[in-house]
Parts: structure tokens; sequence; C-alpha cells
């Protein structure tokens, strides 16, 4: 059986990741990709700790579904602004957004 501290260790390896990744990118396509490694990280997370504290009842499993919801969500916000910011400013470069700027 592999020990908890392994599962937290990947998590925390990932979300570094995908914070580098957002941190990092300016592409908006790019972000977004981190902020999913991000989630992913937050549902090893989840299910790890269901499965070591109590594996009788569903709640990791059940807040896991939940994550991957509201990532599928995000995932389809997040493409549909960077497409209707492409088609009006022809670039997804972040730093060259200015749209709520004065």
């Amino acid at each position: 059986m592999i020990p908890l501290s392994w599962y937290l260790i990947l998590s925390a390896a990932l979300f570094s990741i995908g914070l580098f990744g957002v941190m990092a990118r300016r592409n908006a396509i790019a972000i977004l990709l981190g902020i999913e490694l991000m989630f992913n990280a937050v549902n090893i997370n989840l299910v790890a700790f269901w499965r070591y504290l109590d594996p009788t009842i569903m709640n990791g499993q059940v807040f896991a579904i939940i994550v991957f919801a509201v990532a599928a969500a995000e995932v389809a916000v997040g493409l549909a602004l960077v497409i209707s910011v492409y088609r009006n400013r022809k670039t997804v470069v972040v730093d060259d957004l200015d749209l709520l700027k004065w």
C-alpha cells in the first residue's frame, strides 16, 4: 500500500508546476492549462484523504466529481473568453489585454 505522504508530495509537485505555469506564462491558453493542473492536484488530495481517512463514505469522490465539473465549466468559459478576445484583439498574450483600463 502506498503511503499517504507520497500522494501529498505528488499533489504538491503538480500544484507547484501548475502555479509556475500560471505565473510564468503570457499566453492565456497556457494559463488555463496551469489552472487545470492545480485542479487535478486538488483532486489527488481529495481522493487520497478519502482513501486513507474513511473509505466507507463517499465524501472524497463526490468532492472530486464536483471539482471535475467546476474545471469543465472553467475550461468552457475560459476558452470562450479567449476566443472572443482573440477575435477582437488578434492576440491571446495576457500582457497586451487592457480591456478594463480607462
